[in-house]
């Protein structure tokens, strides 16, 4: 029997121009449904997981339509609490060259932001739970959702479930002090932290040395004891830091490091021309969690993680929609792309 996995959060409505179209210029949007956990948990199912989302969704036709994005890919999604009067949407411009994307939230008094702690029976959706994932997407909703978030945990806790966070911090939702506060409490229930180059110094204040988002230089050295400080600050067994070196919107080096407690494991690094970055941080969350749950060492978990997000990067949406093999066979070191008959 494969083994399950519960993963909670907001699932959105994606209105995306074509191509690169720019939306001031865009007549039409391509409507499809993506969100942090939800692209966790569709991963996990492709990899022949028990992937569960929980969620609230409105009753209406485009809150089952999110559903039926989740349930076209195997993903259980019987512990979504139906309730509310919209889906969060969000408006992405995909950025070309040097001009950056954007995104646009339209998200507030979304079913998931109106949801009620009583709406959510942990120690039922987490029954035969293995592991529990979040974002901290949600608690930055508002401090109800940090609550439930807060109850998540702590039943997962006490019943034995792993539990992994994604710090994903995102400066329009809320303020870096909030989050570090919000955060800072969630973090002590957490086994496995997954964060990127900027979230630990913009949430905790743990700043890596000689390294610069911006030009695109990344210092190892300076990552090491940035997953260090956070595993001696929270107690982590694991820290996961993506490491992405923006040469353009277009074209990125991708790479990742692993510590386990003990020792630090970086992977290859991916040049990589992007069809559509969204989720590519999700993607390694899944890949991260798939790895550790069959059991890989560290080396072998980290590879699997980096190259399961690199594959991503090539996919139109917010799901990374490959296989295990697909994924094993980049990480093993075939990575010509050339054409498989």
């Amino acid at each position: 029997m494969s083994k399950r996995v519960v993963t909670f959060g907001e699932i959105m409505l994606r209105l995306a121009p074509e191509g690169y179209y720019r939306l001031v210029q865009a007549d039409k949007l391509g409507a499809t449904y993506g969100g942090g956990e939800a692209n966790v948990a569709v991963s996990l199912a492709n990899y022949g997981f028990d992937a569960a989302f929980v969620t609230r969704l409105p009753q209406h036709e485009l809150g089952q339509a999110a559903v039926n994005s989740l349930r076209k890919y195997g993903v259980d999604t019987s512990q979504i609490v139906r309730g509310g009067e919209r889906i969060g949407i969000y408006y992405l411009e995909k950025g070309a060259s040097q001009r950056p994307s954007k995104v646009i939230y339209d998200r507030t008094g979304s079913a998931l932001y109106s949801a009620l702690k009583e709406e959510f029976d942990w120690e039922k959706i987490l029954e035969g739970a293995e592991w529990f994932h979040f974002t901290g997407i949600t608690p930055a909703l508002n401090d109800e959702v940090a609550a439930i978030c807060l109850e998540a945990c702590k039943t997962a806790k006490k019943m034995g479930v792993k539990i992994s966070c994604d710090l994903n911090y995102r400066n329009k939702l809320w303020s870096k002090e909030k989050a570090g506060q919000v955060m800072g409490e969630l973090c002590r229930y957490v086994d496995v932290c997954i964060a990127n180059e900027e979230d630990a110094a913009d949430v905790f204040g743990i700043h890596a040395a000689d390294t610069d988002v911006i030009t695109g230089s990344v210092n190892r050295e300076g990552y090491k004891e940035v997953a260090s400080q956070l595993a001696r600050q929270f107690g982590f067994e694991k820290v996961a830091i993506t490491l992405r070196e923006s040469i353009s919107a277009n074209d990125n080096n991708w790479s990742a490091m692993l510590f386990d407690g003990t020792d630090y494991y970086f992977s290859r690094k991916y040049a990589m021309h992007i069809v559509d970055r969204v989720g590519g941080g999700d993607s390694f969350g899944g890949g991260l969690i798939a790895a550790l749950l069959e059991g890989y060492d560290s080396e072998k978990a980290i590879e699997f993680a980096v190259a399961a997000s690199c594959l991503k990067h090539s996919i139109e949406g917010d799901f990374n929609l490959v296989s295990k093999e697909e994924v094993l066979k980049l990480a093993g070191g075939d990575a010509s792309g050339r054409v498989q008959r």
